[in-house]
């Protein structure tokens, strides 16, 4: 009887230890994303001269939003095709020079998490953006797994810290503010109810002078990221006062960012996609 309590006893320490270190891998990957082999080598395009370039950036090493990212790209495809834009979506850090980059107009975080281009390339996106060029990340793209402090502070304004999980998707009613931006608020309702993932961040870009185009009321959402015995300090939010979709003018360019688009649901939201599209607009206007 003791012989088959120990080996019960000793199975049930097995499956903790393993779950523990899957949820660990877990936590570490999107915290982090795994190390990864960079692409250096610059791809082969021909860039029509009567078009604005868009480049749709997707690649991943944390968590990847596959259901966001797949719906995207025919919807962002249509757009192109709508607004006469030239659209190359790819995972191929390689496009990240400066030869090339200079030849879009907007380049797109489309919920890419991690460490997904090598320093050289982050310095050529940088001046990319500080001598005119446009740079738009969706959801993921403002997690904290990019370990990149430009980023930080010239697309997000503000470290993510969580997200709910309990529950993890919630409604809200999203408000325009008070004083947006007349292009990227051109055809959207003051007012649009939508399911999300809210990100939550330490601070309010508001504070650090980004243009808030749309908030939820964050007292209205159950803001609990806590994971029992591995989390404990991640139960609080924004506030009532919760920017979901920001922009600020950056040296001569320009960055918009939108916390909304955790899962393919978002583009069948209808403002949802008019608010990409505006996006995009507004990054192609240099002025």
């Amino acid at each position: 009887m003791k012989k088959v309590v120990k080996i019960i006893l000793w199975s049930v320490l097995v499956i903790i230890l393993l779950l523990g270190g899957l949820m660990a891998g877990f936590i570490y990957k999107v915290k982090n994303g795994f190390p990864v082999s960079y692409e250096t080598e610059a791809p082969k395009l021909a860039f029509p001269a009567n078009q604005s370039a868009v480049l749709l950036f997707s690649k991943s090493t944390g968590f990847r939003h596959s259901g966001s990212i797949d719906a995207s790209k025919p919807i962002i495809a249509e757009m192109a095709k709508k607004n006469n834009w030239f659209l190359v979506e790819t995972e191929d850090g390689g496009i990240f020079n400066a030869e090339q980059l200079a030849k879009f107009s907007t380049v797109i975080f489309n919920n890419s998490t991690g460490e997904v281009i090598n320093d050289e390339q982050k310095r050529a996106l940088e001046k990319y953006v500080e001598n005119g060029g446009s740079l738009m990340g969706i959801h993921g793209a403002g997690d904290n797994s990019h370990h990149w402090d430009w980023y930080v502070q010239n697309l997000l304004g503000a470290e993510f810290s969580h997200h709910p999980l309990n529950p993890q998707f919630q409604k809200a009613d999203v408000l325009l503010d008070s004083q947006p931006d007349s292009l990227l608020s051109a055809n959207m309702p003051s007012k649009w109810s939508h399911t999300d993932e809210w990100y939550i961040f330490l601070e309010n870009p508001r504070k650090k002078n980004f243009d808030i185009l749309y908030t939820i009321n964050g007292d209205l959402i159950k803001p609990d990221g806590n994971v029992s015995l591995l989390v404990s300090d991640k139960n609080f939010g924004m506030g009532k006062d919760h920017p979901v979709a920001w922009s600020k003018k950056i040296g001569k360019g320009k960055t918009f960012y939108t916390s909304m688009g955790h899962d393919e649901t978002a583009w069948k939201n209808e403002n949802f996609v008019r608010l990409i599209e505006n996006g995009i607009k507004w990054t192609q206007v240099k002025k």
